[in-house]
């Protein structure tokens, strides 16, 4: 059963850092390109960052560039965001996705407030 399951979700102020994880199991996750996606109140899902599976190629949307790193460890089937210098517009729930699939991780909330 592929699974997956995303984690590091809270609160932080503004300019503030969280490190998301999504731990992913099923599938042979060492060979797909994962995403991260995000979906603020109101507001439709967006892509926020990819990674193909040798972590050579890293793309990021526009509002993140320079403030959130995609990472991938192949060996523990985990991928993760870190994410700096957090804005409240950065609120939003979470999802890591792989695309290959069509599989959405539950999500994970991020606040961004004072």
């Amino acid at each position: 059963q592929v699974q997956l399951v995303e984690s590091g979700g809270g609160l932080v102020q503004p300019g503030g850092s969280l490190r998301l994880s999504c731990a992913v199991s099923g599938f042979a996750f060492s060979l797909y390109t994962m995403n991260w996606y995000r979906q603020a109140p109101g507001k439709e899902r967006e892509l926020v960052a990819t990674i193909n599976p040798s972590s050579s190629t890293r793309n990021y949307a526009d509002p993140v560039k320079g403030r959130f790193t995609i990472s991938r460890d192949n060996a523990r089937m985990t991928v993760y965001l870190q994410m700096n210098s957090l804005k409240s517009e950065d609120t939003a729930v979470y999802y890591c996705y792989a695309p290959v699939l069509r599989i959405w991780g539950q999500g994970t909330q991020v606040t961004v407030s004072s």
